[in-house]
């Protein structure tokens, strides 16, 4: 608490006491001193802001884009690590539609739905460093029907990396370094050159690599990343060009349940590195099974050898842990992408214009479990599951536009290859004293493959709009269609399915329009209907089942749909700008696949469908300048999502959800936020409010609201050098940050939950030329 204070004071040093700025901004900071950080999307005919880069260097450097848009309404995102980074526990949701039913695109490139273990894409910290991120795009409906997404039910979160224009103000090379530690031996180191003329040919190039060790428990989690853009007009002619490579490991932290965290407490986790205490946990999971199996114990005196824990009363476990889940010895997610795309525009005429890009991306990645359920064939009581990924997409996407007196119309497309091979694997431990492996790094020599499968994905994607300008008004009409077709077929044959199955449609309409009231106001409003496409996946999507089950649903199988409505106003002057909504949202053919035992036990999931799901709500946001270099920014959104339909399963069983608030979906979400910059002094200091989030269908377990503050402040000595301190969860609140690690299920507690990072404190130097 005393780091918490000693930040407070400096807080309020630099908010308060401007007479200590001197000297000048950089350009680019210089420029963006009294800016809008958020644009309210004026002149859109449905919901949608955009976050500027100079919000994004504002957090402590690395943190993934996500974070930053948390601010805005109807945004729920969690994470348990301070950088939004740690992608186990990564989850963004938006009007209550969780992650696997949102669009996210970097510069136009598909990135999936960004889930772990992602089967169709790559996550945004894995494409991009965050100080090369020009802007981030939200819309909270259903999205552009442009966007290059066929899962979008419930919006689009569209990144752009920076034009390296905006780099070269000084001349025709800039270069920029940051190094940056703080809480766990984080250590950050970014650089970046770029080349060329603001109007000419013009690129960048960069490097970061940053490592912290975990909040809990003990390991790290890392991360190289490389970028390069380039820009070349050549006449009328521009082409465009992106590469980037990351290299993630991040050791997990252990999922919990609300018991787990009243029982072992906020800082318990894996055992890593107490081999022992693992092998221990082991053996005594094996000592269960068999006093199952022969229904008596093999302990005559009722004690247990090791370290004295009862085995009467059913206590075969030390202290306070119950069972062989309580404590993994170690788990890890490893991922390795490769992502590059070309790019051309040109104009066709006086009244036309098109686009055309291409990109591939490469991923090699796995998830690593250190399982107690299946012992290593020398003998030791525990293994190393894994479930491996390796992806080759490649794609195109493009678009025409031409104008024709007031209307404006653009007809563009999209299609993607996907390659994807997924494997659950076993590899042994060398002996009940040396694991004799690292969790960092690949393993080889499996002693067992459960199973192994190759998926290919094919999309082909359409979509034409026409924006009609009638002065004080604009009317957007327009539809999109695709087909998506995923097939698999097995490589090493398991109770998974292979097959086909399609999900087409061909006809997604959206209607919208803007008003201009006054040169300060507008209405907007809008209506979009969007189908989501299956995942080809074994864990998730009509793959998960059986193969009985499969070729039962194959033929009937409706991909689900939504109907979203939308009507706001927009308003804006000279020191206010802000936005006021509402929202309807029916949800039709959900589907579900629903995790049978624990997630480490590796069982194939259920698919059911849970009906339809209604969500409505209202959702504000607006900057306030004061003046003086201060300004306040405030967001607040209520929703309201709730299941329309019990839930029956295969045995006829009912589970009664109808009415229940939808899992992982906060009633209200809050943020306020005050900020000052003037003179090279900055600061920011806001607090993140979110209720009550429910982890089963039934609504009978749930994580208490939480409200945490963040805070930055920082000093530009001159237009080269500039010192940045963060501070996240600045008043150091327990809390759990994620939920749904593990699934959700209908009813009672289930080890699904991350708890969120303690405060944590960070100190930046930037320096450039």
């Amino acid at each position: 608490m005393r780091i918490t204070a000693a930040f407070l004071m400096a807080s309020t040093a630099f908010i308060t006491s401007p007479a200590l700025a001197q000297n000048v901004l950089p350009a680019d900071a210089a420029a963006a001193e009294g800016a809008d950080i958020v644009v309210f999307g004026r002149g859109e005919t449905r919901q949608v802001q955009e976050i500027q880069s100079q919000d994004i260097v504002t957090l402590t450097p690395g943190t993934n884009p996500l974070k930053a848009i948390e601010k805005l309404p109807s945004v729920n995102f969690q994470s348990a690590d301070p950088f939004g980074n740690y992608e186990w526990s990564q989850r963004v949701t938006i009007r209550g539609f969780s992650q696997e039913r949102l669009g996210f695109t970097f510069d136009g490139i598909p990135l999936g739905d960004m889930s772990y273990g992602n089967h169709n894409g790559l996550h945004i910290t894995r494409a991009i460093s965050s100080e090369n991120i020009g802007s981030v795009r939200v819309s909270q409906g259903a999205g552009s029907i442009g966007t290059q997404a066929t899962n979008a039910l419930g919006g689009t979160v569209e990144t752009f990396s920076a034009d390296p224009a905006n780099y070269l103000s000084g001349g025709a090379l800039a270069g920029q370094g940051n190094l940056t530690y703080g809480s766990n031996e984080t250590w950050r180191a970014f650089a970046r050159l770029a080349l060329g003329s603001r109007d000419g040919v013009r690129g960048y190039v960069s490097y970061g690599y940053g490592s912290t060790d975990k909040f809990k428990g003990d390991g790290t989690q890392d991360q190289h990343m490389g970028n390069a853009k380039v820009v070349i007009p050549a006449g009328d002619l521009t082409v465009d060009g992106w590469l980037s490579y990351s290299d993630r490991r991040e050791q997990d932290y252990q999922d919990m349940s609300m018991a787990m965290i009243s029982r072992l407490g906020w800082d318990w986790d894996n055992s890593y590195p107490d081999y022992a205490r693992a092998i221990d946990y082991a053996n005594r999971l094996n000592d269960v099974d068999r006093i199952s199996n022969s229904g008596g114990s093999p302990f005559p005196d009722g004690r247990y050898d090791y370290s004295g824990a009862l085995v009467s009363g059913g206590q075969v476990y030390p202290g306070n842990v119950t069972s062989a889940d309580d404590a993994y010895y170690d788990a890890a997610g490893l991922r390795k992408d490769w992502l590059g795309a070309i790019g051309v525009s040109s104009p066709l005429g006086e009244h036309a214009s098109f686009k055309l890009n291409g990109y591939y991306h490469h991923n090699k990645g796995m998830g690593l479990w250190a399982t107690p359920y299946t012992a290593s064939p020398n003998g030791v009581p525990m293994s190393v599951r894994t479930t491996e990924y390796e992806m080759d997409r490649i794609g195109a996407f493009g678009s025409v536009d031409f104008t024709l007196g007031i209307q404006n119309v653009t007809v563009g497309g999209w299609y993607e290859n996907n390659q994807f091979n997924q494997a659950r694997r076993f590899y042994a431990f060398a002996s009940r004293t040396e694991p004799g492996l690292s969790f960092r790094d690949y393993p080889k020599n499996p002693f067992a493959t459960q199973w192994e499968f190759d998926f290919t994905t094919d999309t082909i994607q359409y979509y034409v709009e026409d924006r009609i300008d009638l002065g004080m008004v604009t009317i957007n009409l327009g539809w999109k269609g695709f087909k998506v077709t995923n097939q698999a077929e097995a490589v090493v044959q398991s109770t998974f399915p292979e097959g086909r199955i399609k999900a087409e449609d061909w006809f997604q309409p959206h209607a919208g329009f803007a008003v201009e009231l006054t040169p300060q106001a507008e209405l907007f409003g809008g209506f979009t209907q969007a189908t989501r496409a299956f995942q080809a996946a074994t864990t998730v999507g009509p793959f998960s089942t059986s193969q009985l089950g499969f070729d039962a649903i194959k033929g009937s199988l409706k991909p689900e749909a939504s109907d979203t409505y939308e009507l706001g106003l927009r308003f804006h002057n000279g020191f206010f700008n802000g936005v006021i909504g509402a929202y309807l949202v029916n949800f039709r053919n959900r589907l579900l696949s629903v995790q049978v035992g624990s997630p480490i036990q590796g069982f194939a999931s259920a698919l059911q469908n849970v009906g339809n799901v209604r969500a409505a709500g209202v959702e504000a946001a607006g900057t306030l300048t004061l003046g003086g270099g201060f300004s306040l920014y405030g967001s607040y959104s209520h929703t309201d999502s709730t299941y329309r339909d019990d839930v029956a399963d295969s045995g006829g069983a009912i589970t009664a959800i109808k009415g229940r608030t939808v899992v992982d979906s906060p009633r209200h979400i809050a943020r306020g936020e005050i900020s000052y910059e003037r003179e090279g002094a900055f600061g920011r200091i806001g607090v993140n409010y979110m209720s009550r989030r429910y982890y089963t269908y039934t609504n009978d377990q749930w994580v208490p609201g939480r409200a945490i503050v963040d805070a930055t402040i920082g000093y530009h000595f001159n237009e080269r050098l500039e010192l940045q301190l963060n501070a996240t969860n600045l008043l150091d609140k327990r809390y759990v940050g994620t939920i749904g690690s593990g699934g959700f299920g209908n009813s009672g507690d289930a080890q699904t939950l991350l708890v969120g990072a303690p405060a944590q404190f960070f100190a930046t130097l930037k320096a450039g030329f």
